[in-house]
């Protein structure tokens, strides 16, 4: 497994079997997504964070899955567990959205929040959405 360093976040599926780190500097762009596939996805709003595509190390990379979820994105998970991991865009294929409730825990928090709620034109009737974050209808 990879180490967590102050440069550095680690994340892993529920299981364990796809292990990730990320440069911490170049990540950007925390959203909490409520489109109706990644409510689907993930069983609710999904929370990632965009990092450089060069800047993610893996392990267990043969038991990560993708699915091809519209024309213009696919969706990444463990094969084993089922996790939702990533998501990447065509449009920009040198990026990755990093699912934030992968990542491992710590000492002092992430240093990541939540900035903007997109596609909530779509979100779930179930739910509201009540911090006071800017709400985008379509991102």
């Amino acid at each position: 497994m990879f180490e967590n360093a102050s440069a550095h976040l680690t994340g892993k599926c529920l299981c364990g079997a796809v292990a990730f780190r990320v440069a911490r500097a170049d990540l950007r762009n925390p959203v909490a997504c409520h489109c109706s596939q990644c409510r689907r996805w993930s069983g609710g709003p999904w929370p990632s964070v965009d990092a450089p595509l060069s800047d993610l190390d893996m392990q267990g990379e043969g038991d990560l899955r993708w699915h091809r979820a519209s024309g213009h994105a696919r969706r990444g998970f463990c094969g084993t567990c089922g996790a939702s991991l990533f998501w990447q865009t065509d449009a920009e294929p040198d990026r990755i959205d990093v699912s934030l409730g992968a990542f491992d825990p710590v000492a002092g928090g992430l240093g990541l929040a939540v900035k903007a709620h997109i596609f909530v034109g779509s979100k779930g009737d179930y739910y509201d959405i009540a911090d006071g974050l800017p709400q985008l209808v379509e991102e």
